[in-house]
């Protein structure tokens, strides 16, 4: 027989909750657990009833109805808490054992209608803790299961899984390929998103000047309000700012995935689970976090928002701008983040020395000397004052080539006509090695086959190579850069280094000589 609560004093809590996994469970319902505590307590009893609907029992923190309540019982206004079963209270038991300690010193005691044993005895507690060891290890094993089924179903199919929906799009329930799924169709806000995408593929403009744009114009821009969208990859969750927008101008779920789209995954070291005959230009690609931490790319059944040309131009500028985030703050020299050691790879740190008011000295030194003891050299002879006279002669000069050519309609780029050269020289052998293979023995013949897939592979390696060199070619646009070179003497330390940091990739300097090595970025 069932111990009755009895009402010593005090209001008595009724805790319910019912997560998503248990819809299925109608003796779960929030209805049957109210019906049941209430009829448990007896209908004369003072309760307070505490609901927590939708909520996952893995903690407790995150859900509303519960802090209500131990708030209440830390300010004395209930004294017991009757629940349909303890997983109710809490699935994990480290949770439990933690709340259950603050209950006991507050003198609230837990009450659970389905394991009526008393908790006050050290057999009791046993048995309690059984229970909820059991339910901690359902509730990661229903968690496990659910996990690895959307695993399954993110690799099979081109569906939409769930979860937040992306910003852009809304789904259909459509039949594809004899199964039935929600299929990602464009909203009222794609053409929003689209003008997002082009404004920012501008050199010159910013994420900032993107959203202060929407905010001035979000009466023309209705379905791109600053204060409705920006949820983690672009959701419908939080508000639209910087980091938000960021994710909606990286993912790939936007893109009319082609070839070069497929090259860009591949360099980028993502396991690709479609044939590259998939990336057919029109549909867009889910992206997903694999369980070791990388990630892998499925294309969807859905059609892409905006032509892969542009979101590789948007993504060759949100590599660039990542190089130099971390060092944006220029205030020794506007060459800080761009200067490396020759001879190790690692930074060159510019410092500054102030012997006096009016004698400041500044010095660089060698990361590699200074962290790991890996270098030739602590310091360097040449002076920081030569090295900015020298790479601000440099960006002129290649900022002239770049119009002149602009004009010719061709780059100054030797290292494409390079590649172009070894594409030519890997075609050249692999038809002298096809050639032999009809006269080839089986031995011969393996092994000119291992080295024509060799061959092809570095062909492949250079094409991507070429593409990726003509793609940034296409997307220069120098009239940015010529007046603050112009008017340079009358910048800023910083406005001279985001102009340089536009510019170049990395300014290689040396302890055994004097000579600099620029690798420009355009």
């Amino acid at each position: 027989m069932k111990k009755k609560v009895t009402n010593n004093g005090g209001v008595t809590a009724i805790y319910v909750r019912r997560s998503v996994a248990d819809r299925d469970n109608n003796s779960l319902s929030i209805e049957s657990q109210k019906e049941d505590c209430i009829k448990y307590v007896g209908e004369d009893c003072v309760y307070r009833l505490y609901c927590d609907n939708g909520f996952s029992g893995k903690d407790t923190e995150h859900r509303p109805a519960f802090q209500q309540m131990m708030s209440d019982a830390r300010e004395g206004l209930i004294s017991r808490i009757v629940v349909k079963k303890y997983d109710r209270f809490s699935r994990n038991l480290r949770d439990y054992l933690n709340v259950s300690e603050e209950l006991d010193k507050l003198g609230v005691t837990v009450y659970s209608l389905s394991e009526p044993f008393n908790t006050e005895t050290k057999e009791g507690r046993m048995m309690r803790n059984n229970l909820l060891n059991f339910a901690e290890f359902e509730r990661e094993t229903i968690a496990g299961r659910v996990a690895d089924a959307y695993n399954t179903r993110s690799r099979e199919t081109g569906f939409f899984q769930g979860r937040m929906m992306s910003f852009g799009y809304t789904t259909q329930r459509m039949i594809v390929n004899g199964k039935k799924g929600s299929v990602l169709v464009p909203s009222e806000q794609a053409e929003a998103l689209k003008l997002a995408y082009q404004m920012y593929a501008e050199p010159s403009t910013s994420l900032r000047d993107i959203l202060t744009y929407f905010k001035e114009h979000e009466d023309e821009i209705r379905y791109l309000r600053t204060d409705e969208y920006g949820g983690k990859n672009g959701s419908h969750s939080g508000k639209l700012n910087a980091g938000s927008l960021s994710a909606i101008l990286k993912n790939p779920l936007y893109v009319r995935a082609d070839k070069d789209v497929y090259a860009f995954f591949q360099s980028r070291g993502y396991e690709i689970i479609d044939e590259v005959e998939a990336y057919d230009g029109v549909h867009g690609v889910f992206m997903h976090d694999n369980a070791d931490g990388g990630k892998y790319v499925k294309v969807g059944y859905h059609e892409g928002l905006v032509s892969s040309e542009l979101w590789l131009r948007v993504q060759d500028k949100k590599s660039t701008n990542k190089r130099f985030q971390t060092n944006r703050k220029a205030l020794n020299s506007w060459l800080v983040g761009l200067l490396k050691c020759k001879e190790c790879g690692l930074s060159v740190i510019i410092d500054m020395q102030k012997k006096s008011p009016t004698n400041i000295h500044r010095y660089l030194a060698d990361s590699g000397w200074l962290t790991i003891n890996k270098c030739v050299a602590r310091k360097y002879s040449i002076r920081i004052d030569d090295i900015e006279e020298s790479v601000y002669a440099a960006m002129c000069e290649r900022l002239q080539q770049i119009e002149i050519a602009h004009k010719q309609k061709e780059a100054p780029d030797m290292e494409v006509e390079s590649i172009k050269g070894d594409i030519l020289k890997l075609d050249t052998e692999i038809r002298s090695l096809m050639d032999r293979m009809a006269e080839a023995d089986d031995v011969v013949f393996a092994y000119i086959q291992q080295r024509i897939k060799e061959l092809h592979s570095k062909k492949s390696e250079l094409e991507r190579k070429l593409q990726t060199k003509s793609r940034k070619r296409k997307a220069i646009n120098s009239k940015p850069l010529t007046e603050p070179l112009a008017m340079w003497d009358t910048l800023t330390v910083q406005e001279k280094h985001d102009v340089a940091a536009e510019m170049i990739e990395v300014v290689y300097i040396s302890h055994l000589s004097e000579d600099i090595e620029i690798k420009f970025g355009i």
